[in-house]
């Protein structure tokens, strides 16, 4: 027979293990930090609107996390991965950071992840960052790759052009790791596909003259000059490509990584017939309208990027998980981000691999010749559906050491 003192004793115990376990979320408070770029080259495609971006998962997750504060910080990381590694380690040393998100330019990408790295209560829900290193050598069981790769949106162009029997590729290529994940993925797509690479340059970020560069493509015997740039490089690429003629001599443009927000500064007239792969477009479907239109209220009418709907994705995507486990654990988190299908109205259904690899579908786009556009950010047609079981690499080729 039990005692009565066992029997309190017991009790006690129960209640303690209870508010341990209640006690799982401290004060009530879960804070999502957005590391971008407010004011640089990739700002118009991730900075602020990352920010309203999370902050709209926010107010949606409010519904299903009754009393708990959700709270969203920022800072600009410059681009520079010191920066980005130091703000994260301050905010997990001083502000309780749970979440980290965007992070564009992968050499930051990959220092916030190695910052996060066996964090006990702090996740890092990859958006801005390309490189596919992050579900491959560099992965974490803190880190989720969320909106896109270097190799989901490079084969996915790849084998839509090399299928069209354009086999012949120069590259021209940003010199750092972003770039050289680029390339790499793509080549490996058009030389399994029986396509060749006949030359490649290699380009430092945000340069303003990339006449060398072109004239290099130019006179390569390439049917296909493929742009592993992003942002403001990319931008300006196409744009000096235009008036170098390479867009009408036969050889076909490639964009590897395009935001929308590319293609407005550039404008259709240049960018007409540009193949891209994205796993989102303001216009693409019902649910897509509609987050876009709840962005462009907080936006002044501009459309979000794939970056920024991928942060709003992921994001709510953690909060979810979060509400199910009552927890902030990041082992535990990651484990019901896992276990829990994601579905949202930014890139609709998808699961989430054990290397850290978020999987939603893919799609491939044409821009739209100025006379098939309706105005403004009207500016892609759908050309294919790339399910996301295919879109991403295998992960038994990725080589991440979580999962061997």
């Amino acid at each position: 027979m039990f005692s009565t003192k066992t029997l309190a004793a017991a009790a006690a115990a129960l209640l303690l293990g209870f508010g341990a376990a209640r006690a799982e979320i401290p004060g009530n408070k879960i804070v999502i930090g957005v590391i971008t770029d407010m004011n640089g080259g990739n700002a118009a495609s991730t900075g602020p609107g990352s920010v309203v971006a999370a902050q709209l998962a926010a107010e949606d997750a409010a519904a299903f996390l009754p009393g708990k504060t959700i709270e969203v910080i920022e800072a600009d990381h410059q681009n520079k991965a010191d920066i980005a590694s130091g703000i994260a380690r301050d905010w997990m040393a001083n502000k309780g950071v749970n979440a980290i998100a965007d992070v564009p330019f992968s050499s930051a990408g990959l220092a916030v992840s190695e910052a996060v790295r066996g964090a006990p209560s702090t996740m890092f829900i990859v958006s801005g960052t390309g490189t596919s290193d992050l579900t491959g050598k560099a992965c974490s069981p803190n880190t989720v790759h969320w909106t896109y790769d270097t190799y989901a949106t490079g084969s996915a162009v790849a084998r839509a052009l090399v299928g069209k029997g354009l086999k012949n590729w120069f590259f021209i290529t940003a010199d750092y790791a972003f770039g050289a994940a680029l390339q790499r993925d793509t080549a490996a797509t058009v030389t399994a596909l029986g396509g060749s690479v006949v030359g490649s340059i290699k380009n430092p970020p945000f340069s303003s003259d990339f006449s060398s560069f072109l004239i290099a493509a130019q006179s390569s015997p390439a049917q296909v000059i493929g742009i592993a740039n992003a942002t403001a490089d990319f931008i300006n690429l196409v744009k000096q490509a235009h008036e170098f003629g390479l867009d009408s001599s036969g050889k076909q443009l490639a964009g590897l990584l395009v935001q929308i927000t590319d293609i407005e500064a550039i404008g259709l007239d240049t960018a007409q017939g540009l193949y891209l792969a994205s796993p989102f477009y303001w216009d693409l479907n019902d649910r897509t309208r509609a987050f876009s239109a709840r962005f462009s209220a907080k936006m002044n009418g501009r459309k979000p990027t794939l970056i920024q709907a991928g942060v709003y994705s992921g994001v709510l995507h953690y909060l979810k998980a979060v509400k199910e486990t009552d927890s902030v654990s990041a082992p535990t988190v990651m484990a019901a981000m896992q276990r829990l299908p994601s579905d949202d109205d930014a890139l609709g259904k998808g699961s989430v691999r054990k290397d850290g690899r978020a999987l939603h579908d893919f799609y491939l786009f044409q821009v739209k010749k100025p006379s098939e556009s309706k105005g403004p950010w009207d500016d892609y047609k759908l050309i294919a559906t790339v399910p996301g079981d295919q879109a991403f690499r295998p992960m038994s080729e990725g080589g991440c050491p979580m999962v061997q």
